[in-house]
């Protein structure tokens, strides 16, 4: 096939520039769930109106999620012309297609794709693999307190890895309500440099059964590599949401050609085998945080306010990497103006937290079982300085944003 046949620097070098452009386009969309003041996520509206452009985004996820189903997802657009299993000779017309198109726009543009937006394509996957899901979570976050096997509350744990949603909730929204700018979505296979595959793989793992988890998993592999697109690229321009650690891994040896969305690296091999992730191919993403946003009113108000140099509220005992948290316990006991406290579920720990790091200049953020965790997003949006103690450590944007700046390492 054609896409076999071009030479392989030329497409490594348009791959990283495509991606330099979708990394871009994601940091603008972070930075507006960031800094924009949160909704309050019991409020609610009967009547669904357009937002307006001087009102922030809803960043609450449970207030967002409600919003979109109940509102939104009824009347999404399918506009598919995803072929459900692709026979070789699909894959060469989709081949002969997509070399046509592309070449038709170098020809156009000798700037291409510099000039050129990034087109995504955004797979219409069967329910079972998106909205089946969210309405799972949406009809057991009030009613269930489920702790993992380390003590972290479920559904908390799948709010903080919600890119999957955000991200995909916009590519589909109409295009006066996008807030990805610069990224077209495309109904078209052969006009899209990359394919977006919606499948809620964190949900999924710690919402269902182990042994229905696997099934799916291994249903959305087959659905999923069953494409025309997939099959032309072996996976390399798509893009698959794997934010927890624990997400998709019966399956990801399959798919290891994928762009992944990832919370850090793990270069120590306890979370993703060798060969399977790197800066290369991959996106690191940051962490929904748990506290809310201390906004410059906020941060002005609490100023005088911060008399604890130093503050952690978490789980003390960890493992790999984590194992420096019980270290600095015992080296930091008692010392004037630390606090350290064992971290608790509920809103009570939430409360615990945002509070702590409302009223510290520093806060400690040690690795946990991972070499990343959620609490250094706490600190930056509660305006309290990251001390980061994490060797293995990749950051969100590292490339782009100079955590220098903010943070102390």
């Amino acid at each position: 096939m054609r896409a076999k046949q071009m030479p392989s620097s030329s497409t490594r070098s348009k791959s990283k520039i495509l991606l330099l452009f979708f990394t871009l386009s994601l940091l603008a969309l972070c930075f507006l769930f960031f800094f924009s003041t949160p909704s309050d996520p019991t409020a609610s509206s009967s009547v669904y109106t357009h937002p307006h452009p001087l009102i922030p985004p809803e960043t609450s996820f449970e207030a967002s999620l409600e919003d979109f189903l109940t509102h939104k997802a009824p009347s999404y657009r399918t506009s598919d012309d995803t072929v459900r299993s692709a026979l070789q000779d699909v894959v060469t017309s989709f081949d002969d297609r997509k070399f046509f198109k592309e070449m038709e726009w170098v020809h156009r543009d000798p700037y291409y794709p510099l000039n050129f937006p990034i087109r995504v394509y955004v797979y219409e996957m069967p329910k079972k693999f998106t909205f089946d899901l969210l309405w799972l979570f949406r009809n057991t976050y009030r009613e269930t307190s489920n702790l993992t096997s380390n003590g972290s509350p479920v559904h908390r744990l799948i709010e903080q890895h919600s890119v999957d949603y955000w991200l995909w909730a916009d590519l589909i929204a109409p295009d006066s309500e996008r807030l990805l700018k610069n990224v077209v979505r495309v109904d078209k296979q052969e006009e899209a440099d990359l394919f977006y595959v919606p499948f809620f793989t964190t949900i999924s793992f710690f919402l269902l059964e182990k042994q229905q988890c696997k099934a799916l998993y291994r249903e959305a592999l087959k659905w999923v590599t069953d494409q025309p697109a997939w099959k032309r690229s072996e996976g390399r321009d798509h893009i698959f949401p794997i934010h927890h650690p624990w997400s998709f891994k019966s399956v990801r040896r399959y798919v290891k050609n994928a762009i992944w969305l990832l919370p850090d690296m793990d270069s120590t091999g306890n979370w993703y085998k060798p060969g399977q992730v790197s800066l290369e191919k991959d996106l690191i993403l940051p962490y929904v945080p748990n506290v809310d946003l201390c906004d410059a009113k906020c941060v002005s108000e609490s100023e005088s306010k911060r008399t604890t140099l130093l503050f952690f509220r978490g789980r003390l005992k960890r493992n790999a990497g984590g194992k420096i948290r019980s270290k600095l316990v015992t080296e930091l006991a008692g010392a004037k103006d630390i606090v350290i406290e064992e971290g608790t579920a509920g809103e009570q720990g939430k409360a615990a937290a945002q509070k702590g790091m409302r009223m510290s200049i520093f806060c400690l953020c040690p690795a946990g079982d991972t070499p990343s965790s959620a609490r250094l997003f706490d600190a930056i949006v509660s305006g309290c300085i990251p001390v980061i103690i994490s060797d293995e450590l990749e950051l969100p944007f590292e490339g782009i944003l100079d955590y220098r700046k903010v943070c102390v390492f």
